[in-house]
Formats: C-alpha cells, structure tokens, sequence
C-alpha cells in the first residue's frame, strides 16, 4: 500500500534530492520547497508503479527552463495543474499518477507539488535515476516511450501543447521555454502504469527520503555505488571550443582542472557540456557519463555547479554509478560519452 509524504517527509525528501544535484539554485530551491510545503497539507501518497492498476494513465510532471529564472519570475502557483489538465484534454483521458522526470532539487519538488494540488499519488521512482540535460535523455526513451505529446504551463498564463517526433522534443521546447519566461512546467511522457513500471528507475522517490534522514550518509542517495575519486583544489576554469560535434545542448563548454591534494597528487581535468561529462587524471581517462560525475565543496558538503567553479575551491570529485540500464548499448547512444560529442 501507499504511503503519505507529509510535511516531515517533505523535509527528508528535499534534503536528499540535493546530496547529488547540479544546476540547483539556491533563491528556486527556497521557493520549490516553500511551495511544496504550503500544498502538501495531510500528505501525498506514494504508491510503486505496480501497485496502480495496470491501464491507469500516468503523467510525468517536470521543471524544465532555468532554475535560476525561476527564483527570478515567481510563479502564479497553478503551473502544474495547468500542464496536466491541458495534457489530459489532449488525451481525453483523466490522470490517476505523476512521475517524475528526475529527482534533483526542484524536479524532485514540482512532481509532488502538482501530486498534492490535484489529489493524485505520487509515483515512487523516476526517469534518470540521475540527471540529464535533455527531456529525452530518459529511461522512459529507452524503454520506447515518447515525451509528447507534451503540456507546457508559463509562469505568466502561457498554455502551450507540443506534439512532434520523440527525438525533436528538446529542440522545439527550448526556445519556447525561453519566450515565455526562462521556465515552465511540462507534463509529458503519457503512458499507462504497467509501462512506466516497466521504464522508470524504481524506488529512488524512498531512497532519497532516507537519505535525507540527519546523519544518512551521502552515499545512501547514490543505490548503484558511488566512489570518491579524488580531493583537491581547483587550479583553473577555462573555457573550451567544444568536444568535436554539433550538439543540442543548452550551455558553453568549459574544462575545470583541479590539483589532487593527496597520494599521486595528479591534475585532474573534467570536460563540462552543461555537466561534467568527462573525468581525466594524468591524461587517462578515469570516468565518463553515463555515470555522474560531481564536485562537492569541502567546506559546506554542496555540490558545486560548473558555472559556480573557481580556482583555490577545494573540492571532492565523486563518481555515481549510473543506473545498469545506461550502460547498455542504447543507454550509452542516448546518455554516453558520444551523446556529448566526446569520442570514445
């Protein structure tokens, strides 16, 4: 049976959302979370995908735009309402879940928000297991299903309905996102119960609730394993001209080089395309997505953005092993080093 995440819970599940997250801002966190906090009332339900019935209609609910644009334009509060019943209309059907794209920060908030403003459970599990910079960098892809049709909700009354092939998604819903804003809420990824539990990354939802817990360990967050490789200091942050392809992604390359402090005292280098994708010590490659690579800052314990780098940080670089279904052929099409523009 399902169980209730209630304001304690709420408490939990946005602290362990955080251990592993990029791109978090600090003003949009505040905000998600306050949100979160004045809708959820007597709890939401959290139910498995195999517990709903079978042809029950899902909805993926997420943040997409910038975090930061955001915390800058408030938004009116019905977002995520919005986006699902624009969906269901489409559909012509009427919701009984919402998943979640991801559950990092944020994304890991507006699911349950829209979950707690429309009555609905909230789906134990995600679509990464991790975080991708596209929509379409998903499990829910690799297990065949599309992110449209898909509703988009502005934070100033826009309503936007978006169907197109499922590999063209990210590259129409960008510059939407931007006109009306910097961010929205989509509800995307419709599917019935038995296929979301046959394409989502079970679990996490509850994983990240115990990880919260005050004095979990970090790595209770990371269920494929995680490893420290290295502590050092970071050297220099330069810019790059790129890794050798035209790529859909939303950001500038960029190369962090840190010094280690200890043992061998190699330099590191990580490759940045919106993330780190790339993780060299000594000039041999040492790790690479589709697992998460992370600077965490020694002094507070916060993952520290790319944008956020700056030499004479100390830092820890932390390795989370992506969940297995990455690591397959299409996993690694759709989320490895290639999908980048890295060749290897």
């Amino acid at each position: 049976m399902g169980r209730l995440i209630d304001l304690d819970g709420l408490g939990r599940f946005s602290a362990g959302s955080r251990l592993f997250a990029t791109g978090a801002a600090q003003s949009s966190y505040n905000l998600a979370y306050d949100w979160a906090a004045s809708v959820v009332g007597r709890g939401v339900e959290l139910v498995g995908a195999g517990e709903l019935a079978p042809e029950t209609l899902c909805l993926v609910v997420s943040l997409v735009g910038s975090t930061t644009a955001l915390g800058e334009q408030l938004p009116a509060g019905d977002e995520p309402e919005r986006a699902v019943r624009a969906l269901e209309r489409r559909l012509g059907e009427r919701a009984g879940a919402v998943a979640a794209l991801n559950l990092a920060a944020e994304n890991a908030l507006i699911p349950l928000i829209a979950a707690a403003g429309l009555g609905l459970p909230m789906v134990d599990g995600d679509g990464t297991g991790r975080v991708f910079p596209l929509v379409e960098q998903t499990t829910y892809t690799l297990g065949g299903m599309s992110a449209a049709p898909l509703a988009l909700a502005g934070g100033s009354g826009e309503l936007v309905l978006l169907e197109t092939a499922a590999d063209r998604v990210e590259e129409l819903l960008r510059p939407v996102v931007l006109s009306v804003g910097g961010w929205a809420v989509a509800a995307c990824y419709p599917m019935a119960a038995r296929d979301l539990a046959r394409v989502l990354v079970p679990g996490t939802v509850s994983l990240l609730m115990r990880a919260g817990e005050p004095g979990a360990p970090r790595s209770a967050a990371a269920p494929y394993g995680v490893r420290t490789l290295c502590r050092g200091r970071i050297q220099a942050v330069e810019g790059s001209t790129g890794h050798g392809g035209e790529l859909a992604l939303p950001s500038l390359p960029s190369s962090i080089v840190v010094r280690e402090s200890e043992g061998l005292r190699r330099l590191v280098r990580l490759e940045a395309h919106n993330e780190i994708v790339l993780a060299l010590a000594d000039g041999a490659v040492v790790a690479t997505v589709p697992d998460q690579i992370c600077m965490i800052s020694t002094g507070d314990g916060m993952v520290v953005d790319v944008d956020k780098a700056e030499p004479g940080l100390e830092v820890d670089i932390m390795v989370v092993k992506a969940a297995p279904v990455w690591h397959t052929e299409r996993g690694l099409a759709l989320g490895g080093p290639r999908a980048f523009g890295i060749a290897l």
